[in-house]
Formats: C-alpha cells, sequence, structure tokens
C-alpha cells in the first residue's frame, strides 16, 4: 500500500510457503539480470496508461449518463443502482481470476491487447443495445473483458522498472485513472448536453438514445488503443519460473493440478498463508471500494437532485478540480511514501491508513455541503487522498506478492475492489430507496454508507502495518 521479527504463519499456510520458497531456489533468475532499455519502458507504461484512460473514461461518461438512464428506461434508483455496479461484475466473478492467470502464463502484451479488444466490442454491443434488458447485457461482459488489465499492467510494469523506479511508474500510471475521470467529467458532460437536444440516430436500421453515439466512439478508441499495446516489446520475467515450469506449475504437471492453479487456488493459499497482512488490506479496500464506487456514479444525479444542477454544468465546475486534486494526489502519494519509508519499513501500509482516515472525513461531510461547489471541493478534497493512496496500496502488494503469483495475487486484490466496488452503486441505491425514500434526498445514503463502512475500513488499515513490517523484513533477510 519496522521491526525485526518473523511474521506469525497459520499452520496450514507453512506448507505453501515452503513450496514457494522451494520453487524460489530453484528457478529465480540472477538479481544481475539487466532491465530492459528506458525507452522500451516508458512506452509500454504509455500505451497501459492510454488503456487505462479509456476504461476510466468509460466508468465516468456513464456515471455521467445515469440520471439520463434512468429516464429513457424507467428506472427505480435501485434498478439504477444494479445496472452501475452488480451487471458489470457478473461475469468478472465467474472468469476474472482464472482470465487474470492468463497473465503468468501468456505474453502479457498480448493478454492486454486481448482484453481491450474485448472491452471495445462490448462497448459497442452497448451502444447499439434496443433495451434496458440487452444494455444490462452488454455492462455484464464489461467487467470481464477487462478482468486481466490490471493484473497484466502490474506484472508487466515489475519487469520493466526496477524497485527503486517501481513507485514512480505505478505514480504515472495513476495519470490513466486521472486523464479518465476528468476528461470523462468535462467532455462527458459537453457531448451529453450536446447530444441532449437531438433526435435519436439511426445506425444500420436501428434506432438508438443520441447519447448511445458516445459509447460507438470509446469502441473505436479501444481497438485503436489495443493495436498499440500489441506494439509493446515483452520483457523477461524477473525471479521467473525455467521453462520447465510455467505459471509456477511445472511441466509434467497433470491436467487436473494444471485446472486447479489456473482457476487461481495456489494464489489463494499463498495469500492465506499470509492472512496476517493480507487479509485487513482486503477488508479495508473493498469497504472503501463500496463507498468510492457508489459516491462515483451516484455523484451526478446527486448533484442534480440536491443542487439542481445539469450534466454539463457539473462538467465545467468538476473537472478542473478533479485534475488539480488527482495532480496533487500523485504528488503527495509519491513523496509522502517516499518520506515514510526512510523512517518506516511498513511506509506503504502506514500511508495508506492516514490516507483512508483524510478520505473518511471527506465522504462523510462532502454531502452537507450548503453549495454544490463546495460540495464538489470536499469530494475532489477526498479523491485527492484517495488517489494519494492508491500509490502505497499497489506498491505494497507487488513488494509481499510472489513474482510467479504475482498476477493472480493481484487479480484476487483488485477483485475486491472490482466485487465490492461494483456493489457501491446498488448499496446507494437501496439505501436511497428504502431506507431515505425521498428521491431529492440523496445526499442523506450517502452520508449513511460513507459513515457506516469507511471508519471500519481505516481500522482494517490500521491492522495490518505491523503484519506488513513484519513480512517486509522477512524478505529483506531473504534478500529479496
Amino acid at each position: 500500500m519496522a521491526g525485526a521479527m518473523a511474521p506469525t504463519i497459520p499452520d496450514d499456510g507453512v506448507a505453501a510457503l515452503q513450496a514457494e520458497a522451494a520453487f524460489d531456489s530453484e528457478s529465480a533468475v540472477p538479481t544481475t539480470q539487466p532491465w530492459p532499455a528506458a525507452g522500451a519502458a516508458w512506452f509500454a507504461l504509455f500505451a497501459i496508461v492510454l488503456a487505462t484512460f479509456l476504461n476510466f473514461f468509460d466508468q465516468t461518461v456513464f456515471g455521467m449518463l445515469a440520471q439520463r438512464i434512468k429516464q429513457d428506461f424507467a428506472l427505480s434508483d435501485e434498478a439504477l443502482g444494479f445496472l452501475g455496479g452488480p451487471a458489470s461484475v457478473i461475469f468478472f466473478v465467474v472468469v476474472g481470476i482464472p482470465l487474470a492467470r492468463l497473465a503468468d502464463i501468456y505474453p502479457r502484451r498480448l493478454v492486454l491487447a486481448g482484453g481491450m479488444l474485448a472491452t471495445a466490442t462490448i462497448m459497442a454491443l452497448g451502444g447499439m443495445a434496443q433495451s434496458f434488458g440487452q444494455f444490462v447485457g452488454s455492462r455484464m461482459f464489461l467487467g470481464a473483458g477487462g478482468s486481466a488489465h490490471a493484473p497484466a499492467s502490474y506484472s508487466l510494469l515489475a519487469d520493466f522498472f526496477p524497485p527503486k523506479k517501481i513507485t514512480r511508474a505505478f505514480a504515472v500510471l495513476q495519470l490513466g485513472f486521472i486523464g479518465g475521470t476528468t476528461v470523462g467529467v468535462a467532455l462527458g458532460g459537453k457531448l451529453i448536453m450536446w447530444l441532449a437536444g437531438r433526435p435519436d440516430p439511426v445506425l444500420l436500421g436501428l434506432r438508438i438514445h443520441s447519447w448511445q453515439l458516445i459509447l460507438l466512439g470509446e469502441a473505436v478508441a479501444g481497438v485503436l488503443a489495443a493495436l498499440l499495446l500489441l506494439a509493446i516489446r515483452e520483457p523477461a520475467r524477473r525471479g521467473h519460473q525455467p521453462a520447465a515450469r510455467q505459471g509456477g506449475v511445472a511441466a509434467e504437471t497433470s491436467l487436473g493440478r494444471r485446472v486447479v492453479a489456473f482457476t487461481g487456488l495456489d494464489a489463494v493459499r499463498a495469500i492465506h498463508a499470509r492472512g496476517r497482512v493480507y487479509y485487513p488490506l482486503f477488508l479495508g479496500l473493498a469497504l472503501a471500494a463500496i463507498e468510492t464506487f457508489g459516491l462515483a456514479f451516484w455523484r451526478v444525479p446527486f448533484m442534480i437532485r440536491t443542487y439542481g444542477w445539469n450534466e454539463g454544468r457539473i462538467g465545467m465546475v468538476m473537472a478542473p478540480m478533479l485534475l488539480v486534486s488527482s495532480l496533487l494526489g500523485i504528488f503527495l502519494g509519491g513523496v509522502f511514501v517516499e518520506w515514510m519509508a526512510k523512517r518506516h519499513k511498513d511506509a506503504n501500509v502506514r500511508c495508506a491508513a492516514i490516507l483512508f482516515a483524510l478520505v473518511t472525513i471527506c465522504a462523510i461531510t462532502a454531502p452537507l455541503m450548503p453549495t454544490g461547489e463546495t460540495s464538489l471541493a470536499v469530494l475532489a478534497l477526498g479523491g485527492m487522498f484517495g488517489l494519494a493512496g492508491a500509490v502505497p496500496q499497489n506498491a505494497a502488494i507487488q513488494r509481499i506478492a510472489p513474482n510467479e503469483m504475482r498476477g493472480q495475487v493481484t487479480a484476487i486484490y483488485l477483485f475486491m475492489f472490482t466485487f465490492f466496488g461494483a456493489m457501491g452503486s446498488f448499496v446507494v441505491g437501496v439505501v436511497a430507496q428504502r431506507i431515505v425514500g425521498v428521491e431529492a434526498q440523496l445526499w442523506k445514503a450517502l452520508v449513511i454508507v460513507a459513515g457506516a463502512l469507511l471508519p471500519i475500513a481505516t481500522v482494517s488499515m490500521i491492522l495490518a502495518i505491523r503484519p506488513y513490517r513484519e513480512e517486509v523484513a522477512r524478505l529483506e533477510a531473504q534478500g529479496r
């Protein structure tokens, strides 16, 4: 995301750790292996940032469209919340981790390009959907299409950039998030208002809603991004297995054993073996994701219902705030972690816990602000702390994850974020409809969800500090 004692490991995890240690001693690549050329590393980072940008642009614009989707399909808040989150992860739950396994076995550039092409196809299907059912169907496949993007990206960058520069690479990677969210808000708001006054177009004999043209444009951009990802030069996997092994499984292993490995069970065992480190991180991330995703999806409906703003005005005011807060978040995350790292071995998780606490304060107070401008300002401030915290969170997982399982461990970690985050829009919708009950008082639902979940998330992160410190000390003692 100091101490010298070895971490306490559950008895049922000892075998997994022994197997991992034996594997490392047999297959580790010498540490003298040269790193890839800086130009190749930065090109790969650029291509990944662009693909990440498109993914977050789609998510942001979809949130901007929430109120219009509700009106055009005559949805309740509960149904809209389902569309905004759970619908996009149904297939991710089934295939997300197995697809992420591909990042541990096949060239990661192919995994990234294939996922981006699948995502572009699904965006196009959403742009041509004729009914709410078809629209839901397209969003259901969206999560599966992008499920291997983050694991493959993180694994690839970890083999492109040396340990002293990897935090910087992950910070730059956040530019994809920043660009997607800020441009999505600004450009999305303008496009929505520009298309709102135009008649619904007819494409290939199908009449679609005018706002669906935005999804079709995203699909074209996705195809171009997939081609760029194919141009990456795949680096050697550092500390990875020789040809006799694939994805951490010996070549002569039975088919049944390979199937088990492909499901991610080995990674689950490795995580459980260090449960004192992973479980608090997972719980904190899951709870925070519910509120973060829920707020992101309901932000525009909240502004429309509470302050009477339209999408165009929201985009004009919010985009520059998000841009400034996001850039400051990246800077704060990098500088804060580096400063803390000089004093604490657990700097990654320690920083994440502090930043979680600040996000909690902002998330609870933002919906209570008297004006739209002040509410967006507090939301942007919370976004700054949240983005700053993402840098040490990602670095923490990469620091302690075994290389041969890094893709799967990352996938499971991000699964918690994606799955529970997708529940966020639905949770807020249920609270708004069944507890608050007044459409104009959506702000109450946002306060209830943030106040119930984020304090627990912060405490969970605090509980992870000591186990993480002990795990880092153990790895350093092994020269890793």
